[in-house]
């Protein structure tokens, strides 16, 4: 691993703690705010929260604690308001990037996320609270461009086992940073802070956290990250542009341009659809264990940490040792296929008659298998499809990129590919949520596994194109 590569992994682990740290939090902090503002029926968390309930029950009329099935989704609809505003952002910040630097727009980038962790420290009011998840939602970039640096300063050939560590940091992060949050959402604020008299959010220790692991992000970065907007990488001169893989041996035809911008909106519109449905399923699996096992939630961060744990060992271990081997299409291939197997076992969990519930947890501990190796493939390959299909070529007398399409600078490229994959995030929960409640858990799954082979299907003509690169 080389140093830029170091820098970047270090930061996305620091980047990914911060954000994971609030996932639990989302219902108890929702709670909180019912608790301190439910008495004013004219505020925005009391009207936002009829809102919900008026939805939820035309799809789904719980036997009992409406009320907690109404914060859960709202905690859903929390992080589709996430996923929608980087799915509009996400273009813009590939841009700002191409035309002012990967550097320049990350520190941008991490000032509003310490912006936006200030504003949650400080949030007694569920709209300021609100008010901070828009600021991260707006500003979060690190992701994006981390892609594009370990892009830059890669080769074709290297750049699938480069890539591979973003998803490393996510499931090592996803993993910990959760606990971490649940653990010290139950600390005090320390004397020091309380003794200045200033209300703070009842989870002012996790914030407070957070915003020490930005702040040492963005001083890492500005201390140790240098720009690498048209760096040429080492053996370059061998890597072929537009997506074909170095082979000593064989010499692969390079695509055209248009062959190139069609094969990025292939790939666009596979990531969405993939994130919808697989997005959808992530959501509604804690709805499955509280239905039909009554877990806590500390039995359900188990079993998602579970799946973290086996999908870091895979990418660590398998996916970067394979996929140079395999090729990226195909793994992300294998990653659906897998998906739809673990939908299928998913669906079958809930069939199980109640004296038989070790066999049901037993086919939703196999789920989790497939669901892990999904998580460990799917993203991560279709990711580095996307920018092998971006331009590599630099100038040799002005050092900048040579670009033979706007479209296809990697800024620009990556930042709609990941535009295309937040919205579906945006979408598949809430879809997910509607189905569940009107057909069940069963039709659910099914119907997504379905849709998952359906999607493996399509993704045939991105698999043997690879052959051709």
């Amino acid at each position: 691993m080389g140093k830029i590569e170091k820098v970047v992994f270090i930061s996305l682990v620091l980047d990914l703690f911060a954000f994971t740290i609030p996932l639990p939090l989302f219902p108890r902090i929702i709670e909180w705010y019912t608790v301190k503002e439910g008495s004013d029926p004219n505020g925005f968390l009391s009207r936002t929260l009829s809102t919900v309930s008026l939805i939820r029950a035309i799809f789904y009329k719980p036997a009992s604690k409406p009320q907690r099935w109404d914060v859960v989704l709202l905690g859903g609809l929390m992080g589709s308001v996430f996923s929608t505003l980087q799915f509009l952002v996400a273009p813009q910040i590939g841009a700002f990037s191409d035309k002012y630097g990967r550097r320049n727009i990350l520190l941008i980038s991490m000032a509003g996320n310490i912006l936006s962790a200030l504003v949650w420290i400080k949030s007694t009011t569920f709209s300021s609270y609100m008010l901070s998840r828009v600021i991260g939602g707006l500003s979060e970039g690190n992701v994006q461009l981390a892609t594009s640096i370990l892009s830059d300063i890669t080769t074709p050939a290297e750049r699938s086992r480069s890539l591979a560590q973003i998803g490393i940091a996510f499931a090592i992060c996803f993993c910990i940073g959760p606990p971490i949050g649940a653990y010290f959402a139950s600390q005090p604020v320390p004397a020091s802070v309380s003794a200045l008299g200033i209300e703070l959010n009842i989870y002012a220790v996790p914030a407070l956290i957070t915003l020490v692991l930005l702040c040492v992000e963005t001083l890492f970065l500005a201390a140790t990250l240098p720009e690498t907007r048209g760096t040429r990488p080492k053996d370059s001169s061998d890597s072929l542009k537009g997506g074909a893989r170095h082979n000593p041996k064989t010499k692969l035809p390079r695509r055209t341009v248009q062959e190139r911008l069609d094969l990025l909106q292939a790939l666009r519109r596979l990531h969405f659809l993939f994130l919808g449905i697989f997005s959808g399923v992530e959501f509604t699996l804690t709805f499955l264990t509280f239905d039909l096992f009554d877990w806590s939630n500390s039995q359900n961060g188990a079993l998602i940490g579970s799946i973290g744990i086996i999908s870091a060992l895979l990418q660590g271990g398998y996916v970067r040792r394979s996929i140079s081997k395999v090729g990226e299409g195909r793994m992300a291939r294998r990653g659906v296929i897998s998906c739809a197997l673990g939908l299928v076992l998913l669906s079958m969990v809930p069939r199980f008659p109640l004296h038989r519930s070790m066999a049901a947890i037993r086919f939703l501990q196999m789920a989790a298998v497939c669901l892990a190796f999904t998580s460990a493939t799917v993203v991560s390959s279709l990711t580095s499809y996307a920018s092998l299909q971006c331009d590599e070529g630099v100038d040799g007398g002005t050092g900048k990129p040579v670009q033979d399409h706007p479209q296809l600078s990697k800024g620009v490229a990556l930042g709609h590919f990941r535009s295309a994959g937040q919205l579906g995030r945006a979408i598949g929960p809430i879809l997910a949520c509607v189905s569940y409640w009107t057909f069940g858990p069963s039709a659910t799954y099914a119907i997504s596994a379905l849709a998952m082979l359906i999607l493996t299907v399509s993704m045939g003509p991105v698999a043997t194109a690879q052959n051709t690169s």
